[in-house]
């Protein structure tokens, strides 16, 4: 599958990869260039291949309740949240942002799960909320960096959004030719400052990113491709649904629990408060690298020369010069400072630190 703007990317140079079934730019210049442009400037995603579900009906703050960790009703019109999807089980489905819109919730799942999460809202839809598959019909554009607002604004009327905040841009809002609907909201999978476009139809998604292009050369815009997306969230810790989550885990194994609002009942929840009765099982770790050397996902981590866990992420991180990575290790070896040992081509040895890698503006 290709987004609205693949021929977009091939003009610009892009190298592509195929993630999750799509064909998506991976580079533009290098990654390390990339990634430090959104560190330090600003830098332009296209992350259209992510989903895109509307819900709506009477009973959607109560649906919402059900089906996420989140209270449906604690998020009001124009504000977002992060939130977890569980199973029976209390196994994480699906990390996704969701966004109160007024008269309809958007929901953004991860890549690839698009028809898996639909399926799993239709079958516990008992609230008759309408559910609407805008997969096809919606692109996705990433600005992010310290420069976003002042980039956006070159196009788009000034605004004032916190964090998880989200509006409706009007016509007049922008200065450029825009016929189209256009959901603006401040998020991102970079740690930065940074905002998200829902477009749609999705082909004016192209005049959109060309313009962002054109007028933030004052602030040292690049577009970025999916290998600097994937470092940037790796230096700030945040996971990858298809690395951290595989296998079954849940929140208090990823160590989300901070999202989860105890509460109110939700789907999930019995599994997941006797789960923590347990007194030894994994959770997530994030290791720092001691040695030179890369961690590779799948490496075994070693302590005394036992098998403690295995890494779910790992890479080189630009802004510190080194390796980093988050492993599932047995709880009771998580100590901040302990060293351990990553398994790979050779061995590397490791400190286990409290996340982030990389804290605001430190790189």
């Amino acid at each position: 599958m290709k987004t609205a703007l693949y021929e977009l990317h091939k003009e610009l140079g892009a190298t592509f990869t195929n993630f999750m079934g799509y064909e998506m730019p991976l580079k533009y210049a290098s990654v390390n260039e990339e990634h430090l442009n959104v560190r330090r400037n600003v830098g332009i995603f296209d992350v259209s291949h992510m989903g895109k579900v509307f819900l709506k009906g009477k009973n959607i703050k109560e649906f919402i309740s059900k089906i996420t960790v989140e209270r449906g009703e604690k998020i009001e019109q124009g504000k977002g949240a992060y939130t977890l999807l569980l199973d029976q089980n209390a196994h994480i489905i699906d990390d996704e942002l969701f966004f109160n819109l007024g008269n309809e919730h958007l929901f953004i799942p991860n890549s690839g799960m698009q028809k898996k999460i639909i399926e799993w809202m239709e079958k516990n839809n008992e609230e008759g909320i309408e559910i609407e598959d805008a997969n096809d019909s919606y692109s996705i554009i990433a600005v992010q960096g310290k420069f976003s607002q002042e980039t956006l604004q070159e196009i788009i009327t000034p605004f004032n959004l916190q964090f998880f905040g989200c509006i409706e841009l009007k016509k007049e809002n922008f200065k450029i030719d825009f016929n189209g609907r256009c959901i603006l909201s401040r998020s991102g999978y970079t740690g930065e400052k940074g905002y998200e476009m829902y477009i749609s139809p999705a082909e004016e998604a192209e005049k959109m990113f060309r313009a962002l292009l054109k007028e933030g050369k004052k602030y040292g815009i690049m577009p970025v491709g999916l290998a600097a997306r994937d470092t940037l969230r790796l230096e700030k810790g945040f996971m990858l649904a298809s690395n951290e989550f595989a296998g079954g885990r849940n929140p208090v194994e990823a160590g989300l629990e901070w999202c989860i609002d105890w509460n109110h009942e939700f789907i999930g929840k019995n599994a997941l408060l006797e789960f923590k009765k347990k007194e030894e099982y994994e959770k997530l770790a994030f290791l720092e690298c001691i040695d030179s050397g890369i961690p590779r996902h799948g490496e075994d981590v070693i302590k005394d020369g036992v098998k403690i866990g295995n890494v779910t992420s790992g890479g080189f991180s630009p802004c510190l010069k080194k390796g980093i990575a988050m492993a599932y290790i047995r709880k009771s070896y998580i100590n901040i400072g302990s060293e351990v040992e990553i398994k790979g081509r050779k061995n590397i040895r490791a400190k286990i630190i409290k996340p982030p890698f990389v804290g605001k503006d430190a790189c």
